[in-house]
Order: C-alpha cells, then structure tokens, then sequence
C-alpha cells in the first residue's frame, strides 16, 4: 500500500520507519535526510544520460531508456529494501516526490513491503527546514577571544540542562584558520543545514538556547542566513579571559600536530598577519616555541574578535572578567546573566 505524507508526519509519526533515498549517489553526497539510506534508481551517469534524451527526444524515449537501465536492477532494489525494512515498513522519497520515488514505491509494493512516499520529495524536507530557521529562539551567545574555552564551558553548561547547539561539531570545525585541524572532513553546507535541523527540532524555544560567538562561515560551511540574523542580534555574555592562560591552552590544543601542518597554515593567514610577525611566528616554530606562536597569532585574532564584537549592539553585550579559571563558577554565574536577561 503507497500512502503520501507530509514533512511534519515524518516528524511526528514516523521516526522509527526507515528512509530510502533514491535519487543518484551525487544528489545523495550533497545532502539527504539524516539517517537516509541511499538506493538509487539511477547511477550518476545513467541520470545524465536519462536528462539528455528527455531534453533531445521527449519523455517517451527517456522513459525507455530508464528502463532499459533499471530493469536488471530491480531484484537488488527489492533485496536490499526487504533488508532494512522496519515491520516491512518503508519511507521513499526522491527530489520532487515524482517519478523515480513513484516506479520504486510501485516496485517494492509489488514485492509487499508498506510503502510511504513524501510528499514534494526532498525538495519540500529542504523549504520545511529553511524556513525553521526563521522561529525565533531566545539565543544567548557565549563570547570571547580564541583560546578562552568556549566549547568547553558550553558542553558544561549542557550538563546543568541548559540547551546548546555545537555548531562547530556539526561542521567539524573550530571556525579559525586552524580550525580544520583533527577534525574529520567538512559536510557540504547542504548537508550541515541538515544536520543543524536536527538539533533546531528538538529546542525548547521557550527556554534559553546557548550558540557559541561565531562568524557566518565556519570553515566551508555557512550558517543559515535566516539563524546568523537571530545570532547577530541576541545577547552575547563575553568571557574576558587573560592572553597567558589562552596561550597554554592553545599550545596544549595545537602543538601536537606536524610543524609542516602549522607552518602551511600560518603562510595561509600570512596577509592578515603580516611579514614580519609571520616570519617570527614561523621561526619560533622551528625551535618549537609553541608559546611565542600562539603569542604572534593570537594578536591577528584578538583584534579581529574585537571588531566583530564593536559591530554588534553594545546594549546587549555582557562581559564578564574570569580571574580564575574554575568551570563550576563560571558556569554558575551564566547561569545566573542567563537568567536576569530572560526574566521578562
């Protein structure tokens, strides 16, 4: 049996059925469902190839030829549905909710398996998490210079129960031009949308939502305009924590990687940070002085956090000044600013 739902019944009644993909495992790389499984009707050259005859000789032919690929494939189709099938339940979509996702709904019906087509395709799953993004939270922005801990103090508060988002860890990246480093490779910014929604779903947007200070690209992947809007105009608490603790602990976080990593990356943001203190950064890496690296860099950083800082509305910057680095303090008093500022 072929039902139709729509994005919102995926969400609400179906969560615990699996989701096929079908579309080409190109369209799938670039982004899918999270949790999609990728059968693909066509391969990425059969796709092609399927496209040019529909444009040069019109649907009739176009179909022929689809069939003509798909034919020999279609016991591996129902073979590999019936094994992830959940009580012989399936989920299909394809871009638009149209042919490709139809003939295989058709197909694994045929073979018995209860099928549920959504509707509009991945097209439609792509506008209803878009536009999520338009809901407006009460963001609360953890600010502060490179090296203050910011991530960290985040996942602390998550443990006292505060929502938080981990835009970094979704984009596996840490937003500086080293940011890349130890990180597994970048999703397609499609896909890290994807993957933002799942945790955007699941906020309390009457509660408090924790985002750490963030440019609108971190690494390749860009926030979503309509969330970097709501970012750029929420209240953002600034740790001010002093250069000498930052600096032991970006020497703890970086000097286990390769010079050869190090000294291509600060050749990288060499213009930013000029000639000279470029060279010296690059000499004090030779003799492993990972101290003064840190030191020369965190120059370029601090006044590029500065300024992104001066453009924000000063009215709704708190700062406040760590003298001592204990995490159940500092926790303790956002918690408290946290909750001063959401009285109202």
């Amino acid at each position: 049996m072929i039902n139709q739902i729509n994005i919102e019944e995926y969400y609400s009644f179906h969560l615990s059925v699996p989701v096929i993909d079908v579309r080409t495992p190109a369209e799938y790389e670039k982004g899918h469902i999270p949790n999609a499984l990728n059968i693909p009707i066509f391969s990425n050259e059969e796709r092609v190839k399927v496209g040019t005859n529909y444009k040069q000789q019109g649907k009739d032919a176009a179909i022929l030829m689809g069939l003509e690929f798909v034919g020999p494939k279609l016991r591996n189709f129902v073979k590999s549905a019936k094994k992830v099938a959940t009580n012989n339940k399936l989920i299909l979509y394809c871009w638009r909710g149209g042919m490709r996702s139809k003939s295989m709904a058709w197909l694994f019906d045929f073979a018995g398996i209860e099928v549920l087509l959504i509707n509009g395709g991945y097209k439609a799953y792509r506008n209803y998490i878009l536009s999520s993004f338009d809901n407006q939270a009460k963001i609360i922005v953890l600010g502060g210079k490179t090296g203050s801990g910011k991530s960290e103090i985040l996942r602390k508060l998550q443990e006292k129960n505060q929502q938080f988002i981990d835009l970094e860890e979704i984009a596996h990246h840490k937003g500086s031009a080293f940011g890349a480093l130890g990180q597994k490779p970048q999703p397609s910014t499609e896909f890290f949308e994807n993957l933002l929604f799942e945790e955007w779903r699941k906020i309390n947007f009457s509660k408090p939502l924790w985002l750490e200070d963030e440019s609108m690209n971190i690494g390749q992947n860009a926030i979503p305009l309509a969330l970097f809007k709501q970012i750029r105009d929420s209240y953002v608490i600034n740790i001010d924590v002093d250069k000498q603790t930052r600096i032991e602990r970006l020497v703890i976080e970086y000097s286990n990687f390769s010079h050869e990593m190090l000294s291509e990356i600060i050749n990288r943001i060499s213009k930013r940070l000029g000639g000279l203190e470029t060279k010296l950064a690059l000499e004090a890496l030779q003799v492993a002085d990972y101290k003064k690296v840190a030191d020369i860099t965190l120059t370029y950083y601090d006044k590029a956090y500065l300024y992104g800082l001066s453009k924000r509305d000063q009215n709704k910057i708190k700062t406040i000044v760590i003298n001592e680095y204990n995490h159940d303090d500092i926790v303790e008093k956002l918690i408290k600013i946290s909750e001063d500022l959401w009285k109202s």
